[in-house]
């Protein structure tokens, strides 16, 4: 098979293509079932899964970040799942007990172009993200709170806001045994009950809105704000995932729409005389390792053309041929020089995190601390130092599409020590119907006030906030396209053809 000559031929020349660092894939105490590629046996008609297998297992060679653990023999005629079964078969996977430098995050997809398009921020989506949590403590019924609403997507369009408490989707109550199958259901259109909040918390109401998911290039700059607060002038930026910019289906590429975007809300920044910042990355679970630098380099003190940002290491072949060849040093990220750069005027960062919080955000928080304090306001994050790479077949014989772990991800002190997460500096967590971005009382950017300015904003009365007794799942766990981080091609330095 030529592509397989042709990826035998990058590991001589080094041609990588897109990389990227994905999220977490923690499961949740009871995930909503789907139909995952991972246990399919689908191929087109013309390819078989041994056929499959074998491009699997030849890839999985050249680039896993363990591929010295790879099975020396591995059962390629495996049937069973089908080739995502063979992919889980040959993982170094990762135990909590005996394993816990192990993978947790590699995964595969039936279909490489829609794995593509959601590593862009493309997907099928109604355009609204939630957490469930039970209702009482009884832990009987269920209900989910809207965490964010993207703009000019059918949520948005049908009046869905952040905050909202649902019950209820199409026309059945939310209860431990049948939520997943419910969330599940086949169909693009949903309808969902809301509930108000009273004095004494949720009661039901026959408040109904309906959806119909379409296909959405999601906008990761959500919100923007400033606030002064005597002597402190206080940026906030919410900001939900690492894209560079628009996907674009045919090219497999993406614009710098996003990023110019940032830039412009850091120059907004800088004109306002912004000395405090907030970055709310508590949905945000990675994506472009790019997207990741831009960052960083308007908000480090350091931020030089001449400075590190970050380091990686790919697998021991690699490594070694590189070493061989004097160009092992060349493996870093360095910062961007930035004309909206705030660094000058911070002696800190706030950044505001959740349980989801992973991959490209905590790039940020380890590649910053080396140049500054950073102050974490939240949950412990995930936990993700590795990174991963979007592996296709370039004949589009084969389908599926792979993302397998390839790097290792340090900051340029060579820290990568947060495998199990960062801890807060400060524990906050939001009640199930958050206020709305930007308020001063909401739950997070109020503590980050305080910490700033070392006052209260008015605080909203305990008994409108709905509490969880236990969060039991959040649809930004899901968001495989949202997750990642794409690294440019010219990042990693080619290999001399020997």
């Amino acid at each position: 098979m030529h592509f397989i000559s042709a990826l035998r031929q990058t590991l001589l020349v080094a041609a990588f293509g897109t990389v990227v660092l994905s999220s977490c894939k923690r499961e949740p105490d009871v995930a909503p079932s789907t139909t995952t590629p991972t246990t399919s046996t689908t191929t087109t008609s013309s390819v078989s899964t041994l056929e499959v297998n074998n491009w699997v297992l030849d890839s999985m060679r050249i680039y896993y970040y363990w591929n010295d653990k790879i099975p020396a023999n591995p059962d390629k005629s495996l049937q069973t799942g089908g080739p995502g079964g063979f992919f889980d078969s040959i993982l170094y996977k990762y135990n909590a007990t005996t394993n816990r430098d192990g993978d947790r995050f590699s995964w595969i997809a039936q279909s490489a172009a829609d794995l593509s398009a959601s590593l862009g921020g493309q997907s099928k989506t109604e355009g609204f993200e939630f957490r469930l949590g039970y209702r009482s403590s009884a832990r009987t019924e269920i209900v989910g709170g809207v965490i964010y609403v993207l703009p000019g997507s059918p949520a948005d369009k049908a009046g869905i806001k952040r905050g909202d408490i649902f019950y209820k989707v199409n026309g059945s109550r939310l209860t431990t045994s049948n939520y997943q199958s419910v969330l599940s259901a086949t169909g693009d259109t949903k309808t969902y009950t809301f509930g108000t909040i009273g004095s004494t918390g949720l009661v039901d109401s026959e408040i109904t809105k309906s959806v119909t998911a379409v296909v959405f290039q999601e906008d990761p700059v959500l919100f923007d704000s400033t606030y002064t607060v005597g002597s402190k002038k206080i940026g906030y930026l919410v900001y939900n995932q690492f894209i560079p910019g628009v996907y674009n289906a045919t090219t497999r590429v993406t614009d710098n729409t996003f990023d110019n975007k940032v830039d412009a809300v850091f120059g907004k920044f800088k004109s306002r005389g912004v000395n405090e910042l907030v970055l709310d990355l508590r949905y945000n679970p990675g994506g472009n390792v790019g997207s990741a630098i831009n960052m960083a380099s308007l908000i480090s003190p350091n931020a030089s053309t001449s400075t590190v940002f970050a380091r990686y290491e790919l697998n021991k072949n690699f490594m070694a041929a590189y070493q061989a060849q004097g160009v092992a040093d060349q493996l870093s990220y360095k910062f961007r020089s930035k004309a909206n750069n705030i660094g000058s005027s911070l002696q800190r960062v706030f950044i505001l995190t959740g349980s989801g919080t992973a991959s490209a955000s905590e790039l940020v928080i380890n590649g910053l601390k080396p140049f500054m304090n950073v102050v974490i306001v939240g949950d412990t994050t995930v936990g993700k130092n590795v990174g991963s790479r979007t592996i296709y077949d370039p004949t589009n014989r084969i389908q599926w599409g792979m993302q397998p772990i390839i790097v290792k991800i340090f900051n340029s002190k060579g820290e990568s020590d947060y495998t199990a997460g960062f801890a807060p500096n400060v524990v906050k967590f939001e009640p199930l119907n958050p206020l709305p971005f930007g308020d001063t009382r909401e739950t997070l950017l109020n503590e980050a006030m305080y910490q700033i300015t070392g006052a209260r904003s008015g605080r909203r009365a305990a008994t409108a906030d709905v509490g969880v007794q236990q969060d039991v799942f959040s649809s930004v766990s899901k968001k495989a396209g949202g997750s990642n981080m794409f690294v440019d091609e010219q990042a990693i330095p080619s290999l001399k053809k020997r």
